[in-house]
This record gives C-alpha cells, sequence and structure tokens, in this order.
C-alpha cells in the first residue's frame, strides 16, 4: 500500500517537473500568463506611406486597452514592421516575425496585394487574422476559417458611388481610373455591375500603375471620354496627381472615391485644396463625430500618439478595424486558444464600434458573407477646408 502510495505521488512530481521545465508545451503559440502577442504591418514610407496612420492607430488602441488592465489580465504586445506598401516585404516581415517571435494573431495590415502575399501562409497554419485594411473579395471569396474581413468591399464602394452618381446626380457618362492591381479591378467591377442595372456602361478604364507619375496619358483618355463622374480607384498620391493634372488639363468632372481617400483634412492639404467638391464613401464615424466611443479613443490619441501624430479616418481606421478583434478575445475568455478565439468571433452579431454593424456567422465555405463583417457606408462630399458633408445615412449597398 506504501508502495502504491510513494509511486502516485512520483508520478506527480514527475508531471509537475516536466511541466515547469517545458512551460510552453501546453500554451498556444504567441500567448503566456500575461502576454499575447499581436502582429500588423503598415506603408510608413513610400507611395501609400499615407495610410500608415492605420497601424499607428492600432497601436494606440492597443496601449489604452494595457493601461485598462488588458484582457483577462494580460497586456498587448504589439509588433509592427513599415513594408513599404511591397508584398515582398509584407511576406518576408511577417514569417520573420511569426518564426522568431511567435504571433497569436495578426491584426488589420493595409494593401490588397500585401494581404495577398501572407493570406496563403497565415491560413496554412491556423493563424487569426482579423480587420485587413482593404476591402478585396479575396479576404471572403472562398471564405478562409481564420480570417475575419472588416472593411467593406470595395465592390460595394463601388456600386454605391455609381447609383449615387446615376440616381441623385444624375450623371451618364461615368469613368475610372483605377491602380492596375486587385484593389482597382474590384472597383471596376461593381461599377460595372451596377451601371448595367441602369442600362449603361462604364465609358472609360483607365489603369494607373503604382509607378506612374506623370498623369497626362490618363487624363486624355478619360477627357475623350467625355466623361461627367470618374471614380478613382487609386492611392491618395495618385488620385491627387490625377485631380492636380485634370485641372491643368480643364478636365473637372465630379470626381468621386473609394473610402481609401475619405481622409478629407489630409486629402485636402496634399492636393492643396482640390479635394474640395470631391465625393466619396466612408465606412467609419466621421472625425468630430460626439459617439461616445470617439471621444474615449480621441482622449487615447492625446494620450499616445506621437507627437505630430494627426487625428483623422486613416489613424482611427486602425482602432476600428481590430475593435472586433478585441472583442473576440474578451469573448474567448481565460484560457485563450485560436480555436476558442475563432468560435468567439462566429458569435459576434449587431456589432456596434466605431464602424458600421459588423456580424459574423459559422464558418461556412459556401457562403462568402460568413466572413464579412462589415457591409455598411455611407456617402459624404469634402467641403473647403477639408471639412465634412454627409450626404446620405448608412445603408447597406445591394
Amino acid at each position: 500500500m506504501m508502495k502504491k502510495k510513494r509511486t502516485g505521488i512520483l508520478v506527480s512530481l514527475v508531471v509537475i517537473t516536466v511541466a515547469f521545465l517545458v512551460p510552453n508545451a501546453i500554451a498556444e503559440e504567441g500567448v503566456t500568463d500575461r502576454e499575447i502577442h499581436i502582429g500588423q504591418w503598415g506603408p510608413q514610407t513610400g507611395p501609400a506611406a499615407p495610410w500608415g496612420a492605420v497601424a499607428r492607430g492600432t497601436g494606440v488602441l492597443f496601449k489604452m486597452i494595457n493601461e485598462e488592465g488588458g484582457i483577462h489580465g494580460r497586456k498587448i504586445v504589439y509588433h509592427m514592421f513599415d513594408d513599404a506598401y511591397n508584398p515582398a516585404k509584407t511576406k518576408a516581415g511577417v514569417k520573420e516575425l511569426q518564426e522568431s517571435v511567435g504571433i497569436f494573431g495578426w491584426a488589420s495590415g493595409v494593401g490588397t496585394a500585401p494581404g495577398l502575399s501572407v493570406k496563403d501562409y497565415l491560413m496554412e497554419r491556423k493563424i487569426p487574422w482579423v480587420g485587413p485594411a482593404a476591402g478585396s473579395l479575396h479576404w471572403i471569396s472562398p471564405p478562409q476559417k481564420y480570417l475575419f474581413a472588416v472593411y467593406p468591399l470595395y465592390y460595394s464602394e463601388a456600386k454605391a458611388l455609381c447609383k449615387y452618381a446615376v440616381e441623385t446626380l444624375g450623371h451618364r457618362r461615368i469613368a475610372i481610373a483605377y491602380q492596375n492591381d486587385d484593389y482597382g479591378k474590384n472597383g471596376v467591377s461593381g461599377a460595372e455591375v451596377e451601371l448595367k442595372k441602369h442600362g449603361l456602361k462604364l465609358v472609360a478604364r483607365v489603369p494607373v500603375e503604382l509607378t506612374d507619375a506623370d498623369m497626362k496619358p490618363h487624363i486624355m483618355q478619360l477627357r475623350k471620354s467625355n466623361a461627367d463622374a470618374v471614380l478613382l480607384w487609386v492611392s491618395p498620391v495618385h488620385a491627387v496627381r490625377l485631380l492636380g493634372t485634370g485641372r491643368a488639363m480643364k478636365f473637372n468632372p465630379q470626381w468621386m472615391s473609394t473610402s481609401t481617400c475619405s481622409d478629407f483634412p489630409l486629402m485636402y492639404k496634399i492636393s492643396k485644396g482640390l479635394w474640395e467638391g470631391v465625393i466619396t464613401t466612408s465606412f467609419g464615424e466621421l472625425p468630430d463625430s460626439q459617439l461616445p466611443l470617439m471621444l474615449k479613443y480621441r482622449k487615447a490619441y492625446e494620450k499616445y500618439a506621437a507627437k505630430g501624430e494627426r487625428w483623422g479616418l486613416f489613424f482611427y481606421a486602425g482602432i476600428g478595424f481590430v475593435e472586433p478583434m478585441i472583442e473576440g478575445l474578451k469573448r474567448a475568455g481565460r484560457n485563450l486558444t485560436r480555436e476558442r478565439f475563432v468560435e468567439a468571433m462566429e458569435g459576434i452579431r449587431d456589432f456596434k464600434g466605431i464602424f458600421g454593424r459588423i456580424d459574423y456567422g459559422p464558418y461556412d465555405p459556401n457562403y462568402v458573407y460568413c466572413r464579412q463583417g462589415q457591409k455598411e457606408v455611407f456617402i459624404i462630399q469634402c467641403l473647403k477646408g477639408g471639412k465634412h458633408k454627409r450626404l446620405t445615412d448608412w445603408f447597406e449597398p445591394t
């Protein structure tokens, strides 16, 4: 009897010793007793640098959460790197952090092409990715179990703008200048589908390469088409160049743009006022919103943002894209694993932060919208000084 008891004690001691010596043997990658490691990339330099504020906004959100005590006692350790909007750098940076540090999940991340460069890598390893800062159909078609989109689809934004241009503004000759990649082509597809409903077609489709500097050839094509409204599915830098060249060449249609250029104070400033009158979609509250959450985030910005950081849509978009991730981490509980996190995310219904309503559902490979969280947008117009005029309420493009 004594021998059996002593044997049991020895076995227990061995188990305790092994658990002590190998503390991560049963732990989830990127999670310790006190930390959760989250990664993100963002273009701090390069042609899309204005969008780099997204990643910095996320950093402020995490600092605020950590000051409040973290999530179930764990602080978020944020790993952000500059990929300069270069997919090769995105891929190298994600792989290095994932395999050297061990990241629990990835938050946001600007750009369709950069995101596509790492999507398969993350999904094959069952690593959660929430809120890509791009409205690509590739995030949801086909749906991926570990990928949760937040950004409304570029495809849907194009439909919304074309519908408004035709039905409200009375335009009949609509063209598009689009970045010649998946981002821009999503805009072309949405525009074509919506215009077909009205018996119309795009009068011009003008591709723009990231390396293009001279916009004269592009404006010549648009002017030749006699377009009275032009959609811009390009970077902020190229959008400003197109407006400037258009003005110089006496081509002044109604310019309309995706939400990627809806940070009006910034666009007004870098365009030296040319952005006045431009109509865009928006996926989040306006900068001067008095929504309690916006006021809370504004205080966090004032406390934690680097000197010279500007409060604007691109910056707090980095908060909005990641709000559902924080909600999922809270719902997953203290015993945090990737599978429990995914299950918690799938239970999010009618979630309202500073963006439109967000809903997810159980993973269904045959239903693309099970991973498209936000579908609502509203339409705004830039006024003098970079101020906003809201043209519609929230609505879901159909």
